[in-house]
């Protein structure tokens, strides 16, 4: 069994440590996957003759001339090396007054660089690394590794460092033989020495990108294992067991103007069974814009409340916890049940009433936001907790409402998410939740057009409105986050009102922010939804939650600053009824970056929310989609989810493997790549 010597201490000085500290390298087995960057070629001496502009190459030759050139605002050192009558030309814009006298005339010397060409079409260096060339000095046998570093740390000191630590022989093999022969992989010290001291005939071969691909192996069979353990962990924690009776939701759906989707009553049924356990359901809840996921909401609250358990349902903003508040209100109007809403926003005596609410039990549904978290309120009997963009709390924030459940039970766990979650993520970084999705929409729904629009023709998609308006339509025109400023968002949001109301008249325009009071606030959207207002200027708070059918136009400025997974939430809230809906994306056209291109293009070319989001994956990576959810969770270094797609499936399997029939090799290879990282209670 390998022992665990990997993880000891890189002797060196306390200043030393302090940089290396900075790159997070501690002990050895840091050291060992610090894979260098690039690789510089000082295996070969290249003629001057022939090496190419635009080459990287080290020369040989002797020096011809040296001398300081002045400009008029600045000087350089320039050496001229000639070998076999071919000269190339050495430069320095920033040098020391003692380097003129380093470069003596018929001095030999190599210099190594990227060659470029100068205004006369003679080849140069500029500022090569230079060595003495001797008869004693030989070629390197390896490339040279440039590997990545802080201030204060030179390169060198890093490649001695790593040579120190390889000539002691520490890296031992993790994965059985059966595994490594089955999937065709380099063994471990194998795939790391190889990468930290490449050689021409391995690069040739392409041994560096086999080794690569070993490192990728590793990285996501230690992922899968930790979350393998989070998963069993969090499926051991005692929940009651909650049977659906009938009571309450029978007469709910029989009230209901529709009925739910195939893909709602699956997912239904997933969660009940998962109640009926006595063991914590964990479930992830993935459903496009408009799918249906509020209904699966209320009928798993139902369930908690028919076996007289508490349920609560918490959202991130106090106006998409609202519009659950009213939306469930209304839909559970007929069965007769207490629900409460719980915000910062309510007096200290409204707080208070609700507290004790919780506490007696009298509470038996709780709709709020980050209010339901204070210390202060308590539930008699919770059973279910269901988190609406689960992905905009915290792991703390989630535990510690779980934590507010009685006599040694967990309640029962459902997290929501608009934003769909592309395979690879929820392959790896949710792999420790359970998984539902709604695939469905509801009949009815028709397709959003998007029109990608420069904001120079802002007065055309004004006469557009006004005449949508006057037929009836109903538009929303958001004025997103500019500038990190919320300041700056409410004074557009209150400038473009102002110029709409003049330009619209005598159409009814109206203004919603997250500054207004919850009162001021529920009485512009309910206007809204009665038709009172026509068009609607808003900041981003209507991202989600805002359900109003008859709207069917959203017009976004500054589209080019937001997200795609904000942008697809946004353009969401048209399309909910049977009128042909439209999403104008205004754009600023000039200087737009590659990335804000990309967005606007995917976004433009697609409804399909689980594309997007796969593509959302593509252009920033798992660390921002994942937002607070990857508190803990260390980035991948080596493996790329989507691209590697095929490496993370063969890593659940052989973690699965690991875990049944090598626990200690399990065990090792989480203490490995986990040793200093608290990431094995993750919620």
């Amino acid at each position: 069994m390998p022992n665990l010597f990997l993880l000891s201490p890189i002797p060196n000085s306390a200043d030393i440590a302090d940089k290396l500290a900075k790159l997070n390298l501690y002990c050895y087995w840091d050291l060992a996957l610090h894979i260098p960057l690039r690789y510089e070629d000082l295996t070969k001496i290249y003629p001057v003759a022939q090496i190419q502009v635009g080459q990287q190459g080290m020369v040989e030759g002797k020096i011809i001339s040296c001398e300081i050139i002045k400009r008029k605002t600045s000087q350089q050192l320039v050496v001229k090396l000639e070998d076999n009558g071919f000269v190339i030309s050495l430069v320095f814009f920033h040098f020391f007054s003692n380097y003129r006298h380093q470069y003596v005339l018929g001095k030999i010397i190599r210099a190594y660089g990227e060659v470029k060409q100068d205004y006369y079409g003679n080849k140069t260096i500029i500022h090569p690394k230079i060595q003495a060339a001797t008869a004693q000095t030989q070629l390197s046998e390896s490339f040279s590794p440039v590997y990545p570093t802080t201030s204060g740390l030179a390169n060198i000191a890093l490649i001695n460092l790593v040579n120190d630590f390889l000539t002691q022989n520490l890296l031992e093999e993790t994965l059985p033989l059966g595994i490594k022969q089955r999937y065709n992989l380099l063994g471990l010290a194998e795939a790391i020495i190889t990468l930290h001291k490449l050689t021409p005939s391995q690069y040739e071969k392409n041994e560096h990108l086999l080794a690569l691909h070993r490192l990728k192996y590793e990285e996501l069979i230690a992922q899968q294992l930790l979350m393998q353990r989070a998963y069993h962990n969090k499926h051991q924690l005692d929940a009651p067991s909650l049977f659906s009776t009938q009571q309450l939701i029978a007469p709910f759906l029989a009230q209901l103007p529709f009925k739910l989707t195939n893909a709602q009553l699956r997912v239904v049924d997933e969660i009940l069974l998962d109640l009926q356990r006595p063991q914590q359901m964990n479930r992830l809840l993935q459903g496009d814009v408009g799918s249906g996921k509020t209904m699966v909401a209320a009928i798993t609250a139902l369930v908690a409340l028919e076996n007289n358990y508490q349920a609560v349902l918490m959202a991130p903003t106090e106006i998409l916890a609202e519009q659950h508040y009213q939306k469930l209100q209304k839909m559970l109007a007929p069965l007769n049940l207490n629900i409460v809403w719980l915000a910062g926003s309510l007096t200290p005596k409204q707080k208070r009433l609700v507290a004790e609410q919780c506490a007696n039990g009298q509470a038996q549904l709780i709709i709020g936001t980050h209010a339901i978290f204070q210390k202060n309120i308590e539930f008699a009997k919770l059973g279910v907790v269901i988190i609406d963009e689960q992905h905009r709390f915290g792991v703390e924030q989630r535990r510690s409402l779980i934590n507010k459940g009685n006599a040694n039970l967990f309640p029962h766990q459902l997290m929501m998410s608009a934003t769909p979650i592309p395979r690879s993520l929820a392959m790896s970084y949710y792999a420790d939740l359970d998984s539902s999705i709604i695939d469905e929409l509801p009949p009815g729904r028709t397709p959003i057009k998007t029109m990608l629009i420069r904001s120079n023709r802002r007065q055309e998609i004004i006469e557009f409105v006004k005449n949508k308006a006057s037929l009836g339509c109903q538009i929303y025109w958001v004025c997103p986050l500019i500038e990190e400023s919320e300041k700056l968002e409410l004074e557009n949001a209150q400038h473009t009102y102002e110029e709409l109301t003049t330009q619209l008249a005598p159409i009814q325009v109206g203004l919603v922010h997250g500054k207004l009071k919850p009162k001021d606030k529920a009485e512009i959207m309910t206007n809204f939804a009665s038709n009172q207002i026509q068009v609607l200027v808003a900041t981003s708070v209507i991202e989600v939650g805002v359900d109003v059918p008859n709207a069917s136009i959203m017009v976004i400025e500054h589209s080019e600053r937001m997200g795609l997974a904000q942008l697809h939430q946004l353009r969401g809230r048209v399309g909910r009824g049977a009128v042909e809906s439209q999403c104008v994306l205004l754009f600023e056209g000039d200087n737009l970056s590659q990335i804000a291109k990309q967005r606007l293009k995917v976004i433009s070319s697609s409804n399909d929310g689980f594309e997007i989001a796969r593509q959302d994956l593509l252009i920033r990576g798992p660390g921002e989609l994942l937002g607070q959810r990857q508190s803990g969770m260390p980035p991948l270094r080596f493996a790329d989810l989507e691209r590697d797609i095929q490496i993370l499936h063969d890593a659940r399997l052989i973690a699965k493997e690991l875990s049944h029939s090598y626990p200690k090799v399990s065990q090792y290879i989480l203490d490995l790549w986990f040793y200093n990282k608290q990431v094995y209670s993750t919620v």
